[in-house]
């Protein structure tokens, strides 16, 4: 079964309010699945049990239910504005494909009364958003994982070629003055991690097969159509340098 075309199928289900931001999403969230499904090697998707932390209303946990995957635990607190705009109901979709919604504040109570183990937990563009250490929660993730097992994070990089250069214009902030001084509720990126942060967590999680993969979303997402075209552009030669995309992946296997 084709990932992407799976989705993009998903995704033209959703409320209508909503398909046209995951139908752009589609190309992230494809490669998303595929890593996940390939870090266990020789396992078929329907041997696989998944548990995604702070996906949201995305595509990720859906798509794995979708191509036939054992388990698909979607893990999150569900406070973002979509949600208080559209309501529960917002995860019917989810629901009704076979995920297993869990709302859950993992940074306040950790993975209380998730039910383990899993082949694969990921955490995908999520950390960056915790006001507060991840490393209990990560380390509890550890030990839901099967031996064998793989855990992967991911997150903007905060030392990516168009924030250096920014950053020597003085243009480099993380999130708009209206969305942090505004808000009652900051959602934005507190603090965004590099290579060396990646593979830190890494090595402190007794992560063995540390592998760094770098991919430039937020350049092809850019409403800067110069930089849609830079990245097109510069997208592939990117990632033989992982710290200089914009995006950047830890996968680790649990001993």
């Amino acid at each position: 079964m084709n990932i992407t075309s799976t989705l993009q199928k998903i995704a033209s289900e959703y409320p209508p309010e909503m398909r046209k931001g995951q139908q752009k999403d589609v190309a992230r969230m494809a490669f998303n699945v595929e890593i996940a499904l390939e870090a266990c090697a020789g396992k078929q998707p329907s041997d696989l049990e998944i548990c995604d932390i702070g996906g949201g209303i995305g595509l990720f946990s859906i798509g794995c239910a979708v191509l036939g995957c054992k388990r698909s635990v979607l893990i999150d607190d569900f406070d973002d504005p979509v949600n208080h705009e559209l309501g529960p109901s917002v995860l019917n979709l989810h629901r009704s494909k076979g995920v297993e919604v869990v709302t859950l504040d993992v940074i306040e109570k950790g993975l209380e009364g998730v039910q383990g183990p899993f082949d694969v937990i990921t955490a995908y563009d999520t950390m960056e958003h915790w006001h507060n250490s991840p490393k209990k929660l990560f380390h509890e993730a550890i030990q839901l994982l099967k031996p064998g097992g793989a855990f992967i994070l991911s997150g903007p990089n905060c030392a990516n070629l168009k924030k250096r250069f920014s950053g020597l214009f003085g243009n480099s902030k993380w999130s708009s003055m209206d969305g942090w001084y505004e808000t009652e509720k900051f959602r934005g990126h507190v603090r965004e991690p590099d290579v060396s942060d990646l593979l830190y967590i890494g090595r402190d999680l007794g992560l063995k097969n540390l592998r760094i993969i770098g991919r430039n979303w937020m350049g092809y997402h850019s409403r800067n159509s110069v930089q849609r075209s830079l990245t097109r552009l510069m997208d592939k030669p990117l990632r033989l340098r992982p710290q200089l995309c914009s995006n950047i992946y830890l996968v680790g296997i649990k001993s």
